[in-house]
């Protein structure tokens, strides 16, 4: 076909102006992109001179695990790379059966620390608690090591022994526990009524069907107690956390409106969990137990119940974990648990390194318990039960202008 002189020059003229900028365009990318391939020149030259020259022979393919393991490690303690082994274990771990010993771990001020032992595991009934500070395992620092490191060391065939070694705060010195792994299996979800008409759930770790299992509980709950509800205690300490729209679910049968929590990342919108009133409880008089073994989507549910005054939070100061990991599959089965968003309570506050402060703050140490006629009291659970009973005969305290938020004085 042939073209116009006029039509001809038109063409050539957004020849020369896609040429002139097509090339102003690919010189901006290459000089973002210099640094990017002169620190990966670097890369491969230090790969090459430790394949040449190391004492021992290294695999190619473990030089750059290790490597995309210490770029995971130097962005936050939360972050981290996963070995195909250690991704389908993350995969089985949130169905709620693992090998192991039972305990939620993180690291904090660089130290590895017990975020909450699991109840029933065996380092629950080894004596492991949140805050104790694991400076050795078999007898190695892990001081340096990564999370998924530390991970790895500790988790073994049902029936083999590991020894870490605790520092507490009330230790004058390290302490060794040695600690018989097993298979952990972990039941979402407990529940009993304490007395007629008062009714006790406990979650332990916010699993795929937890918000199920929550609702089953709640309906054996209510046949157990045909006169009515008269309050409820939702137990969440030593709750390590789990599934973020588990939390979200749960929180939502307390919420009939509003933001549950909010999500914010660097770049995309902040996402927002709303309650809807379907499903939504009765308004029983609640109190929530909290202590430092409280975490992540444990802070979600209280952080929500608190900041809507829709029940009472009482315990011990949570462990402040208000980040997301959104974990990302690889080709060869590896996989990246990349921190990438931060979660705020309905009044916009950060969770992260804060916590929720309890509106009744107590005393007593984290899960106090005494000896009452050749069985464990639950102390804290004995003063909710109190502290329902009273909300029982002034319900009208139960108002969403009700304040919250602020540190309560020590009882």
């Amino acid at each position: 076909m042939k073209l116009s002189k006029r039509t001809g020059g038109l063409v050539l003229l957004w020849f020369l102006l896609g040429l002139l900028l097509g090339g102003l365009y690919v010189h901006r990318g290459l000089a973002r992109s210099d640094e990017v391939y002169e620190r990966l020149k670097i890369f491969t030259e230090v790969i090459d001179l430790i394949k040449k020259n190391y004492v021992e022979e290294v695999k190619t393919k473990d030089l750059i695990d290790g490597a995309i393991e210490g770029m995971l490690n130097s962005l936050d303690p939360h972050s981290a790379y996963l070995t195909p082994d250690m991704f389908k274990e993350l995969q089985v771990e949130t169905k709620g059966s693992f090998g192991g010993l039972g305990i939620e771990i993180g690291i904090r001020d660089g130290i590895l620390t017990v975020i909450s032992p699991i109840e029933d595991t065996p380092a629950w009934r080894a004596g492991i608690k949140a805050g104790d500070k694991i400076i050795k395992i078999n007898g190695e620092p892990t001081k340096g090591l990564s999370l998924m490191e530390c991970v790895k060391r500790l988790r073994g065939p049902k029936g083999t022994k590991v020894t870490i070694t605790i520092m507490r705060k009330e230790f004058t010195e390290p302490k060794d526990f040695t600690i018989v792994r097993d298979i952990i299996k972990i039941k979402s979800v407990k529940y009993r009524t304490l007395e007629k008409g008062y009714i006790y759930v406990k979650i332990l770790q916010f699993q795929e069907n937890t918000s199920k299992e929550f609702a089953s509980a709640i309906e054996k709950l209510k046949e157990e107690n045909p006169e009515g509800i008269k309050g409820m205690v939702l137990d969440l300490r030593n709750n390590p956390g789990g599934l973020l729209d588990q939390a979200v679910e749960i929180a939502d049968f307390f919420l009939d409106h509003g933001v549950i929590v909010s999500v914010k990342g660097r770049k995309a919108e902040k996402m927002e969990f709303r309650a809807k009133e379907e499903g939504t409880l009765p308004l029983w008089p609640l109190v929530v137990l909290v202590n430092h073994g409280s975490a992540s989507a444990s802070e979600i549910v209280a952080g929500a119940i608190q900041d809507y005054g829709r029940g009472i939070i009482m315990g011990r100061k949570t462990f402040g974990k208000g980040s997301v990991q959104t974990i990302i599959p690889l080709e060869d089965g590896s996989g990246l648990r990349l921190t990438t968003a931060r979660y705020y309570t309905p009044k916009g506050r950060s969770i992260q390194d804060h916590g929720v402060e309890p509106d009744i703050v107590l005393k007593e140490k984290e899960g106090p318990k005494k000896e009452k006629e050749g069985k464990k009291e639950d102390i804290v659970l004995q003063r909710a039960l109190e502290l329902l009973k009273g909300m029982y005969i002034f319900k009208g305290y139960l108002s969403s202008e009700r304040s919250s938020g602020a540190p309560a004085k020590e009882k």
